[in-house]
């Protein structure tokens, strides 16, 4: 294997070395051999802090603080984590005690619940909302009888798809490179 020159990474080694990373780990990172940054460290005076004997017996005495930091940040990340899913658990809790006192005292005159509106009394500002259902999925087939597009059963399940699309209407198609467009016809094209 061809000795690759580890000058132009001599900042990063010495940043390294400094931070207390052990000479496996740097050449790992580097893709070369522990002897080869052993012995770029002694050829540019890399110890750290200047004592070549401590940093031969091993790491440097504050690699073991770093690896303290990470576990105690690992932890407290895992408790910041807890106490989310705690509160959440706690707001879904109250959500629900506070729909099933709302629905008892609803049920109780016999009346059916209103829906709540807004301050000013009007609908919401986004108009219509769209079903969430999702993206369905469907074929295109094109065989000896013609050409036919069949959807997933769920559509039927779609409200969307119920008032608008059910049963048999004509429809407009365009064609492009990446995609099918698929229109309901003008009222009047028709009839």
């Amino acid at each position: 294997m061809a000795r690759r020159s580890l000058r132009p990474h001599l900042n990063q080694i010495r940043t390294w070395v400094r931070q207390g990373r052990t000479d496996a780990w740097i050449a790992h990172q580097l893709e070369v051999t522990v002897q080869q940054i052993d012995a770029f460290k002694r050829e540019n005076d890399l110890a750290p802090d200047g004592d070549s004997a401590a940093a031969a017996d091993g790491p440097a005495p504050d690699f073991d603080d770093e690896i303290d930091l990470r576990a105690a940040d690992d932890a407290a990340i895992a408790a910041e984590l807890e106490a989310a899913e705690a509160k959440r658990r706690e707001e879904e809790a109250a959500a629900a005690a506070a729909a099933a006192a709302g629905d008892d005292e609803d049920t109780e005159d016999g009346e059916e619940p209103k829906p709540r509106r807004g301050r000013r009394g009007g609908r919401s500002r986004g108009g219509r909302r769209r079903a969430t259902t999702g993206p369905l999925e469907g074929a295109f087939d094109h065989g000896e009888e013609g050409y036919g597009l069949w959807l997933d059963p769920a559509v039927a399940d779609n409200p969307t798809y119920a008032e608008h699309w059910a049963g048999h209407r004509p429809v407009e198609v365009t064609i492009e490179e990446d995609q099918i467009v698929i229109r309901r016809a003008e009222a009047g094209d028709d009839d």
